[in-house]
């Protein structure tokens, strides 16, 4: 049987720790300021990110890696004799996932197993872990991706909008919508559903926006995975901190990461998003 490695995207905003730690090779996607090309994670980060919006008062566009840059990052660890599990981006949000499969198909059947997350930040981060977790376990790549398989409907993801200018500059709400929800202090709860985005309830302020995200991981906790806990967010590192202590001191959890958004991630929501993600039994 062949040794297997685990891959995603740079959406998947895992912290190089936990990337280090479970030996997680990551491909990046691309942000762009007009002609200024950057690969997320790679020479770009998250303040840069926001210093450059700031000074040019343009959000980035955002693109995926194609099919042959899958391919070149693909091929080495073929070559090596590893089996690859790719875990990317929901397919409904990013072509991320197409260029991932052309890619897949150019090398011999089986070599390669793609998965679609249906999710995105730590939502698929999340998946990653639990892949490495069963890779450590001695599991073969089909084997792997099955399981991952059945865990993406259990992922349960929602993030706290801190400010809607992002949304509106984006074109995902309109002017009157960013101006009501902006003079209202609205924080927007954003969840991820069938692999695509939704906006679930619609708090004024953070102190009941984050309650919410907290009530919601509670009313699971008799059907919670306790392997893994994310609190992602960008650049809210107060907040984080709250969360996560809160997390672990009412929950028996076994490891509550806190991530950062990476660029990618990050321009789509905004400075200040924060989001708790759990798998469920």
């Amino acid at each position: 049987m062949n040794k297997v490695i685990i891959m995603s995207d740079s959406t998947c905003d895992l912290s190089q720790s936990i990337i280090d730690e479970y030996n997680i090779k990551i491909v990046p996607l691309y942000v762009s300021f007009n002609d200024e090309t950057y690969k997320d994670r790679v020479n770009i980060t998250t303040e840069k990110l926001y210093d450059l919006v700031d000074k040019k008062g343009i959000l980035p566009k955002t693109s995926a890696p194609s099919a042959g840059v899958f391919h070149e990052f693909f091929k080495p660890y073929i070559d090596e004799g590893y089996d690859i599990v790719y875990i990317g981006i929901s397919s409904k949000l990013s072509s991320t996932l197409q260029s991932a499969y052309i890619a897949a198909s150019e090398f011999e059947e089986g070599r390669i197993q793609i998965v679609d997350s249906l999710n995105l930040s730590t939502g698929v981060g999340l998946l990653v872990l639990k892949a490495a977790k069963f890779a450590s376990l001695g599991d073969n790549s089909a084997t792997i991706a099955e399981k991952v398989k059945n865990i993406v409907p259990k992922i349960e993801t929602a993030f706290v909008i801190d400010t809607m200018d992002y949304l509106y500059k984006g074109g995902r709400c309109s002017g009157i919508a960013n101006f009501v929800g902006t003079i209202l202090k609205i924080k927007p709860i954003i969840h991820v559903v069938d692999g695509g985005m939704i906006v679930g309830a619609k708090p004024r302020g953070r102190k009941k926006a984050y309650k919410l995200l907290l009530d919601k991981i509670y009313a699971d906790k008799d059907k919670l995975d306790n392997d893994f806990v994310m609190v992602t967010h960008s650049l809210n590192y107060e907040a984080a901190k709250y969360l996560t202590n809160e997390i672990n001191n009412n929950l028996n959890i076994e490891s509550v990461y806190e991530t950062t958004a990476g660029c990618v991630i990050s321009s789509h929501c905004g400075k200040g998003t924060i989001g708790i993600l759990y798998v469920t039994k």
